[in-house]
C-alpha cells in the first residue's frame, strides 16, 4: 500500500507537469501518443526496463539508449522530458508517469479507459459492441479499450470500467448456474 502512494506522490506531478507544457503548447494529443509509444516499448523490451531501472547505466549512458531508440519517434518535448527522468533519478517510474498523463488525458477529454478480457481476440464489430456498451453505462464522450485475451474464460468477455466489472463470461455464467444448481439441491 505505502509503495503505492510513494509511486502514485511520483506519478502524478510529473504527469501534471508534462500535461501543463502539452496544452501550453497545443501537442497534448502528440505527447498523448508518444506516452504510448514510450509505454509500449517498455512493455515490450525488457532490457530497455532493466536499463532504466538499474542504478548501475550510468545516467549519460542511459540518455544515449533514450536518444538512439526515441529521436526519430518522438516530439522533442517528450523525449526532453524523458531525459529529465533520467536526471532526476526518476527513470524507472518512466512508465507510470506516461500511464498517468494518458490518464489526464482521457479525464480532460472524457473519454473512459474500459479494461476488456475475452476468450479470443475480438473482431472490429464485437469491440464497437463493447465500446457502446461502455459508453452507455458510463455516459462518456468515447471509450478507449484496452483488450487481452484469456483462454480460461471459455466465452464471453469481462469488461472493467475503473471500480466496476461486468463479468459476462461463460466461465462466470456456469459458475453462476453451478451455485443455483447447488442451492436447489440443497
Amino acid at each position: 500500500m505505502a509503495a503505492g502512494i510513494v509511486t502514485s506522490d511520483i506519478f502524478e506531478p510529473y504527469a501534471k507537469a508534462l500535461m501543463s507544457l502539452a496544452r501550453e503548447n497545443d501537442l497534448s494529443d502528440r505527447i498523448g501518443e508518444d506516452a504510448a509509444t514510450v509505454i509500449e516499448a517498455i512493455e515490450n523490451a525488457q532490457e530497455l526496463d532493466q536499463l532504466l531501472d538499474s542504478p548501475l547505466v550510468e545516467d549519460d549512458k542511459k540518455k544515449a539508449v533514450l536518444r538512439s531508440i526515441f529521436s526519430e519517434a518522438l516530439h522533442p518535448y517528450s523525449l526532453n522530458f524523458l531525459l529529465l527522468l533520467v536526471d532526476r533519478g526518476r527513470a524507472v517510474f518512466a512508465k507510470g508517469i506516461f500511464e498517468q498523463y494518458q490518464a489526464l488525458l482521457r479525464e480532460i477529454k472524457g473519454i473512459v479507459l474500459a479494461e476488456v478480457v475475452s476468450a479470443v481476440a475480438l473482431s472490429d464489430e464485437q469491440a464497437n459492441e463493447v465500446r457502446q456498451r461502455v459508453l452507455a453505462m458510463t455516459g462518456a464522450n468515447d471509450a478507449e479499450l484496452k483488450t487481452s485475451v484469456d483462454g480460461d474464460l471459455l466465452g464471453g468477455v469481462i469488461i472493467k470500467v475503473g471500480s466496476q466489472v461486468i463479468d459476462a463470461s461463460l466461465r462466470s455464467q456456469i459458475r453462476r448456474l453451478s451455485l443455483q444448481l447447488t442451492s436447489a439441491a440443497g
